[in-house]
C-alpha cells in the first residue's frame, strides 16, 4: 500500500448560499464539495504536483459503457493516447478492499489499461498487468 504524500498545494474551495464546492483543475470547473470529491481532487493534485503527470493526459469522470449499463470511472491517465492507469476514488472512511478492487476491474475490463489504483485519500493500492495477471505494486509509475 502506498502512503500518500500530499503536495503543499490545495484545491480551490469557496462556500456558495450555504454551500461548499471544490474546484476541479482537470474539468475547470467548481462543484458540490462531497467526501468522494475532496479525495477524486486531492488525488488529482498529488498525481500533477507531485507525481507530474501532465495534466492534459488526464480524464476525470467520464461516461463508460459497461455490459448493460453506463457508469463513470474517477480518473484516468493516458499516454500515447490509450488508458495507461485507472484509479477509483472512495472517501476517506471506505476501506480499500476487494470490493472496491472489483469495481475497477469492472471498469478496466473495458479500458485495458496496465495499471490500477484505488484509493481513499490516504493510502492508494496499486496494480501493475503481468501476463494477464495484475500484481500489487508499491510506487506509482512514471508515465514517461
Amino acid at each position: 500500500m502506498i502512503k500518500i504524500e500530499y503536495p503543499d498545494k490545495k484545491p480551490m474551495l469557496k462556500k456558495t448560499k450555504g454551500r461548499e464546492y471544490i474546484f476541479c483543475m482537470i474539468r475547470k470547473k467548481w462543484l458540490v464539495i462531497t467526501p468522494e470529491e475532496w479525495v477524486r481532487q486531492n488525488f488529482l493534485l498529488y498525481l500533477v504536483e507531485v507525481l507530474k503527470y501532465p495534466a492534459s493526459l488526464i480524464a476525470v469522470e467520464k461516461q463508460l459503457q459497461l455490459p448493460g449499463i453506463l457508469k463513470r470511472f474517477d480518473i484516468v491517465l493516458y499516454k500515447n493516447l490509450e488508458p495507461f492507469m485507472i484509479i477509483e476514488c472512495k472517501e476517506m472512511k471506505v476501506s480499500l478492499s476487494e470490493s472496491t478492487l472489483l469495481q475497477v476491474l469492472h471498469y478496466n475490463s473495458i479500458l485495458q489499461a496496465g495499471y490500477m489504483a484505488i484509493t481513499n485519500g490516504s493510502y492508494c493500492r496499486l496494480f501493475k498487468k503481468l501476463n494477464g495477471n495484475f500484481i500489487e505494486e508499491n510506487v506509482m509509475p512514471a508515465i514517461n
